[in-house]
């Protein structure tokens, strides 16, 4: 019983230290970061501060203009 509890505390204390828990932005399909990675592009910032890096298959197409 002592090391069920041992257990659950450890894997508890565990999930809490784990770092990535990022900010999400652009509808839910880029992350917050300092530095995105190479293909991935800024369009916006976070609100705090941070680029919203977005990953190549959720960027917006580029239309070409009509005139």
């Amino acid at each position: 019983m002592k090391l069920l509890l041992l257990t659950l505390a450890i894997l508890l204390l565990l999930s809490q230290l784990t770092p990535g828990d990022t900010q999400k932005c652009w509808n839910l399909h880029g992350r917050c970061r300092q530095k995105c990675f190479k293909k991935e592009k800024v369009y916006v910032y976070c609100t705090n501060g941070k680029h919203c890096c977005v990953k190549p298959k959720y960027q917006p197409k580029e239309k070409p203009w009509l005139f």
